[in-house]
């Protein structure tokens, strides 16, 4: 597994070993010990699968208290998944970073605590799958503006498919201090 930096300090691109043939291909998406030697050490406790078709955009989610950090990937089809750091007195507080995940890249985007996410889908359909270090708890869960003008993500569709939670999503700008999470250095 190569394992990438990103702009964003703690978002990781990550790569795995992916062995393949005319028969297919087989890579883990997941393995404890081999995270934990990189460095990695997560706890997951739920798994998510989601199915969208092409120019639907979900997000940007974040939850806080009980934030979710999320090892996401693309099963089939391809998406542009963005993170965006909206930890309160971050270096890069409003900053973005956005990368295309498909089933044949097989990239993984590890999405720590303190950051919304989101994606679209560029494909025809897209089997989108992801692990979270928390669970879901709709009580603590915002909806962060997929079109924020001061945070200024270059998505790769003008007019995407949203979901009405999605639609009422705040700028970051209008979130009261306590809904954010506080960076820890």
């Amino acid at each position: 597994m190569i394992i990438n930096p990103t702009p964003l300090p703690g978002v990781l691109l990550l790569e795995p070993r992916v062995f393949g043939d005319a028969r297919g291909f087989f890579f883990e998406s997941w393995n404890r010990q081999r995270f934990s030697e990189a460095g990695l050490v997560l706890d997951f406790v739920q798994d998510n699968v989601s199915f969208s078709r092409q120019g639907i955009l979900r997000g940007l989610h974040f939850q806080n208290p009980l934030p979710q950090g999320k090892l996401v990937q693309v099963l089939e089809g391809a998406v542009y998944d963005v993170a965006v750091d909206i930890r309160r007195g971050s270096p890069t507080f409003g900053q973005w970073y956005g990368v295309t995940l498909s089933g044949e890249n097989h990239r993984q985007l590890y999405v720590p605590e303190g950051f919304a996410h989101g994606f679209c889908v560029v494909s025809e359909t897209a089997l989108f799958s992801y692990k979270c270090t928390d669970f879901y708890n709709p009580a603590h869960e915002y909806s962060l503006a997929w079109n924020d003008p001061d945070i200024g993500i270059h998505w790769p569709i003008s007019e995407p498919s949203l979901s009405g939670k999605d639609q009422a999503g705040q700028r970051l700008a209008d979130f009261r201090p306590e809904q954010l999470p506080e960076w820890r250095p």
